[in-house]
């Protein structure tokens, strides 16, 4: 168990028109404004992060793997359910199971207890965390953060792709920060103490 201090937390992943906005290209394999933005590597984040916060003045980040695991649960809310928002997978994320081997629209299925859509399926999304094999072992109790040096970033709820037991809240996953692929994307965070 970890304390984590406040934050909010996109409702949706991030869009590809969202994302063409701000970087003026759409590296996503399938089209469509309201879909999440996919084929984005962790680097390549990082580079739309500081334009969009150059553009707004504000400090949108990824979130913590910790901040990330809170609002997918449901933070305070939760309801213990194995898959964010349900123990149903397919009332709340689309998966290899339903999405016809493609990504949808952000928020057509069911939200979580926070009325967070598709932190279940759909795409997978960053966090900003490196990837320690050991590092929730060990790691502080407060705003935990993540290992400070690595070779992998970490990935977090699934994608349209994935079977059940890869979409559950629990599953973690790790991919290089150069990686792109069709079934990952992200959503935004940003401090309150910043707004």
């Amino acid at each position: 168990k970890v304390t984590i201090d406040s934050f909010y937390i996109g409702k949706y992943q991030v869009t590809q028109k969202e994302w063409e906005e701000i970087m003026g290209n759409n590296p996503s394999k399938f089209k469509g404004e309201n879909l999440p933005v996919d084929n984005v590597s962790w680097n390549a984040i990082q580079e739309f992060l500081k334009r969009l916060n150059q553009k707004t003045g504000e400090k949108y980040r990824l979130p913590t793997e910790a901040e990330w695991e809170y609002a997918a649960r449901g933070g305070k809310y939760s309801k213990g359910y194995i898959y964010s928002g349900s123990n149903n997978i397919d009332e709340v994320a689309w998966y290899d199971g339903n999405s016809g081997s493609k990504t949808h629209p952000v928020g057509t299925k069911q939200p979580n207890e926070l009325g967070i859509y598709d932190m279940t399926g759909n795409v997978g999304e960053w966090c900003s965390d490196w990837y320690g094999s050991d590092y929730y072992r060990n790691s502080p109790k407060s705003n935990p953060q993540g290992s400070v040096s690595g070779t992998y970033k970490m990935l977090r709820g699934g994608s349209w792709y994935g079977i059940d037991i890869d979409c559950r809240v629990a599953n973690r996953g790790n991919y290089d920060p150069d990686d792109r692929y069709d079934g990952v994307g992200f959503r935004l965070v940003i401090d309150v103490i910043n707004r």
